[in-house]
């Protein structure tokens, strides 16, 4: 899957990314090289879903995949 990163300056300096294809998922940072890693840290973590909170049974399988 190939999402779309629309990095802005910000006003404070630094950079602030958002994700609009995953409404609500955005970071900072204050270099691009530390902007870099905490959009792939944003993305990963607002698709993450906690499967504890789930009702799962013996019959369910749980897959993780990479995208």
């Amino acid at each position: 899957m190939k999402l779309k990163v629309v990095v802005h300056k910000a006003e404070e300096g630094g950079y602030w990314a958002e994700v609009p294809a995953v409404p609500g998922c955005v970071t900072q940072g204050e270099t691009w090289e530390e902007l870099l890693p905490n959009i792939y840290e944003a993305v990963e973590a607002c698709l993450s879903l906690d499967t504890e909170e789930i009702d799962i049974s013996d019959e369910d399988v749980v897959l993780e995949i990479a995208i």
